[in-house]
Order: C-alpha cells, then sequence, then structure tokens
C-alpha cells in the first residue's frame, strides 16, 4: 500500500489537508501541536517541521507539503537520493491555487499525484518535466501500468534528452502489450521491424521492448531496453526439489534459450495437496507469483510431449508445459526440458505479448 503524508503548518492548510483527506482517506495529516483543535483525524507533532519532514521523507511514498516551495526544497534537499527511490513530493500553496510536482514526477508518480489532487481541489497542477511539457515518450514510463521493468537503467537519462529534443528514435517490440502509448507516435519516433535496424546512424537511440536477451553491445549500449511480464515458466518437480536446482534449471533453460529472466511473470505448476518448500522458497527469493493447478485441469491441456510415466504418478500427462500453457493462455515457446532426477522447466508466451 502507497503511505502518503500531508503536512501543514497554517489554519488554511489544516483546512485543504482535510479536503485532500475526504478524497483520499489514506492520507495521513500531520500539523503543529500548536495548531490543534483536538481532531482525531490529524497527527499533531511538537517536533521541528524540518525534522518532521525529513523523517516522513525516509519513510513514505508520497509527501504533500502544505507551505512554500522554497521551504519544502531547503528541508527535502539534505535526504534526496535518486529517481528510484525518492518518494513522490508535491506543494500545495496556502490558497490550494496551484499544486507543484516537485520531486519524483515519473516514477515516484509526483505528476498523477499532482493531477488527482487538483482535481478535486479545483485548482491547477504545475508539471514541468519536459516529456509532459511537450506531450511526448517519457521513456522512464513506458510500460510501468503493465508492470515492464528497465534492464539498463543507466541510458534513461540520455535517451530522454534525445527524445525531448526531437532527436530521431527507433522503436522494436516483438513482446509485451501493444497499447502502451496512444497513437500517433511523435513524429520522432519509428517503429523498426528489425532490431539491428536500430543501429543505424538514422537513429540517435532505441526503445527496445522485448522478452529475448540481447546480446549485441552496439543495441544495449544504444538502447533503453523493456522487459514486459510476458513468459509463464511451467514446473514439474517433486516434494523434495530444491530452490537451487529449481534456479539452476530455470536459468540454464533462459540462458540457452536466449530469454530474459527479468520478463518471468510467474511460475506455475501442480496442486499436490500441501505447498512445496524449494517451489515457494524460489518465489519468495526472485518475487515471482506461482500459480497452482488441480490435475484434471492439467489434463485437459493438450501437449506436444505427454509422459506415461508423469501420467502414472501425476494424474496428468503433463505438468510443466500443461501448467505453462493453461496460465498463459498463449503458445509454448519452450518445450519441456528435463533435468534429472526430478524437475522439468517449459515456458510459454502470454497471448497478449505474442509477437505481431
Amino acid at each position: 500500500m502507497v503511505r502518503t503524508a500531508a503536512v501543514a503548518i497554517t489554519k488554511h492548510g489544516i483546512e485543504i489537508a482535510r479536503r485532500i483527506k475526504q478524497k483520499m482517506p489514506e492520507v495521513e495529516i500531520y500539523v503543529p501541536a500548536k495548531h490543534s483543535d483536538g481532531g482525531s483525524d490529524i497527527t499533531w507533532f511538537s517536533e521541528q517541521s524540518t525534522q518532521l519532514v525529513g523523517n516522513l521523507f525516509k519513510t513514505h511514498d508520497a509527501l504533500i507539503c502544505i507551505f512554500s516551495l522554497g521551504a519544502v526544497i531547503r528541508i527535502i534537499a539534505p535526504h534526496l537520493v535518486d529517481k528510484k527511490s525518492d518518494p513522490a513530493v508535491i506543494v500545495i500553496d496556502d490558497r490550494a491555487s496551484h499544486v507543484i510536482s516537485t520531486l519524483s514526477g515519473h516514477l515516484g508518480g509526483a505528476n498523477a499525484l499532482a493531477r488527482l489532487v487538483a482535481s478535486f481541489l479545483d485548482a491547477r497542477p504545475v508539471i514541468t518535466t519536459a516529456a509532459d511539457v511537450n506531450e511526448t515518450i517519457a521513456v522512464d514510463l513506458v510500460g510501468r501500468e503493465f508492470g515492464w521493468t528497465i534492464e539498463n537503467f543507466a541510458n534513461v537519462t540520455k535517451t530522454s534528452a534525445l527524445m525531448v529534443n526531437e532527436e530521431k528514435i527507433a522503436i522494436y517490440q516483438d513482446a509485451g502489450e501493444k497499447n502502451w502509448w496512444h497513437a500517433p507516435l511523435p513524429k520522432n519516433v519509428a517503429v523498426v521491424e528489425s532490431i539491428d535496424q536500430i543501429k543505424s546512424s538514422e537513429f540517435k537511440a532505441g526503445l527496445v521492448i522485448s522478452d529475448r536477451a540481447i546480446a549485441d553491445p552496439e543495441i544495449v549500449e544504444k538502447s533503453v531496453i523493456y522487459r514486459p511480464k510476458s513468459l509463464v515458466v511451467g514446473i514439474g518437480l517433486h516434494w523434495d526439489t530444491s530452490k537451487d536446482v529449481i534456479e539452476m534449471g530455470v536459468k540454464t533453460v533462459f540462458t540457452e534459450k536466449g530469454l530474459s529472466f527479468q520478463s518471468i511473470r510467474n511460475i506455475s505448476s501442480v496442486n499436490r495437496g500441501a505447498k512445496v518448500k524449494g517451489l515457494d522458497e524460489f518465489s519468495a527469493q526472485y518475487g515471482i507469483p506461482v500459480e497452482i493447478y488441480e490435475k484434471d485441469k492439467l489434463a485437459a491441456i493438450n501437449v506436444p510431449n505427454p509422459s506415461p510415466t508423469v501420467q502414472k504418478f501425476e494424474g496428468t500427462a503433463s505438468v510443466s508445459e500443461a501448467s505453462s500453457l493453461l496460465s498463459s493462455k498463449g503458445e509454448l515457446i519452450v518445450p519441456k526440458q528435463k533435468f534429472p532426477p526430478n524437475l522439468t522447466v517449459a515456458v510459454a508466451r502470454t497471448i497478449e505479448a505474442k509477437p505481431a
């Protein structure tokens, strides 16, 4: 859950904070104790505002500061780390005329929060990030609503600069949701059919949306690589299959087949009536969810490599292939791979992420 704190230091600010809380009940309001009216909806603090805001900066995902922009900048400056970890900060003037996106506009969500808060305060949102002002692609936000991750974040800043300066940029996509950008694309952006076209001198940079490993150093150096959650890994295993064996099997398959580990959406397997420790440990270590299916559901799935032995002991002729197909509702791209004595791994691509 996103933790959001609103800090007010004037009577008008208290009123504004309470208006925000009416629309966003999860918001925690903090006000100096000297202004206390006894309301239980507010935390009345006695320490210095500088100290309070500094602490909230470290513990919350978003801060709504209802006092001057200059004061906010001075308070938060010593606590800044980077755009990937700093919370969203928005500033509202004492008359609620303007809601200013101040810090972490994109990744932290300050731009979206500013627009939301402004909408029910009847205020003007102030957004200054170049991509938003120029209505072009925000390189650091592509596919975020779908859970995509960026593999090489170091390239984001320079590519963002090229984007807002309207330099020629190529997009190559062979996986992931297609509706990540509204049509038409900015005039300086072109979709290419081959990833190698990104290397052309015509393009200053590239956006690559793929669940495949990218090995060409020229493309890696020139591009921001996005990893959509487009792959489901089906796993057949025994009760005592360890986390290390599962990890070895999955990583071996992904290395040999040229797939990105970051694009795993989930693991799938058969219901054994109780949790398998090794599978749970693998899931927890990498933050990859597990979907479990009943044997009769798996038995109904047509697979290319059914096994009489698996049928005899599991009650279904396939676990890894069948579960990956059932979970993905897509196509099998890696048939089951065996790792003695008791592990099989198969990979399917989700149907919405099927390459065009």
